[in-house]
C-alpha cells in the first residue's frame, strides 16, 4: 500500500499565493489560476477570495487581486464600496475610475515571481 499525497484544497492554494503578493503590487484572478495549474479557472479564484472576506484578520490581501485589465471588479465584496481602492491607495497604488493606473508596471505575475 502506497501513501497518497494529501489532497490539496484549491481555495487554500489561492490564499497561499495571494499572501505572497507584495504591497504596492497587484495580480489578476487568471494569473493565479494559471500559476496553480488551473488555467481558465479565474472565476474559481474569485470565489475563493469572496469566501475569504468574512475573515478580516486572515492576512489575505484580497484587495491586491484585480481583473486582467486592472479593474477592481471585486470591490462589491468588501465591507464598504471604496475599501478595495482605499487599501490599494494606502499601499501606493493609484486607482482612477475603478482601474489600477500603470497596471502593466505594477502587475505581479506569480508564474515569474515564484519560480
Amino acid at each position: 500500500m502506497t501513501d497518497k499525497p494529501p489532497k490539496r484544497n484549491f481555495f487554500e492554494d489561492v490564499y497561499e499565493v495571494v499572501r505572497l503578493i507584495p504591497k504596492g503590487r497587484v495580480t489578476s484572478y487568471g494569473a493565479i489560476a494559471s500559476y496553480l495549474g488551473s488555467k481558465g479557472s479565474a472565476r474559481m479564484v474569485g470565489w475563493a477570495l469572496i469566501a475569504a472576506h468574512p475573515f478580516a484578520t486572515s492576512g489575505i490581501p484580497t484587495h491586491r487581486v484585480v481583473n486582467r485589465n486592472g479593474l477592481l471588479t471585486g470591490k462589491q465584496h468588501f465591507e464598504e464600496t471604496n475599501a478595495m481602492q482605499e487599501r490599494l491607495e494606502q499601499e501606493g497604488v493609484q486607482v482612477e475610475q475603478d482601474k489600477v493606473v500603470n497596471f502593466g508596471q505594477l502587475f505581479w505575475d506569480p508564474a515569474k515571481e515564484l519560480m
